[in-house]
């Protein structure tokens, strides 16, 4: 079955740096545009980093843009999310997902993992 696990969250203090990392099994990698989202507390769950399977374009919400950086290793089967200078409202839960058709309900979702950013 299709599974994708994050892994590199925690906790990091404000202006600070972390990299996570999805690891995909299941599907084509290669065949997925692949993306993050995240849920901060009392907050709706946004997507705030894409790239697609064709010629690596990448998007991102304004909230992110500047600091935080996606990739992919096709070679690997793994997405990678880079964020820089992270503020403390940058503090959620973060989701991999890949879909070959935009992000509605037939998109995959890993389980999610902390990103908290306090001093």
């Amino acid at each position: 079955q299709v599974q994708l696990v994050e892994s590199g969250g925690g906790l990091v203090q404000p202006g600070g740096s972390l990299r996570l990392s999805c690891a995909v099994s299941g599907l084509t990698f290669s065949g997925y545009a692949m993306g993050w989202s995240r849920q901060a507390p009392g907050k709706e769950r946004e997507l705030i980093a894409s790239i697609n399977n064709f010629n690596g374009s990448t998007n991102y919400a304004d909230s992110v843009k500047g600091r935080f950086t996606i990739s992919r290793d096709n070679a690997r089967n793994t997405v990678y999310l880079q964020m820089n200078s992270l503020k403390p409202a940058d503090t959620a839960v973060y989701y991999c997902g890949a879909t070959r058709a935009g992000w509605g309900p037939k998109a995959y979702w890993g389980q999610g993992a902390q990103v908290t950013v306090s001093s």
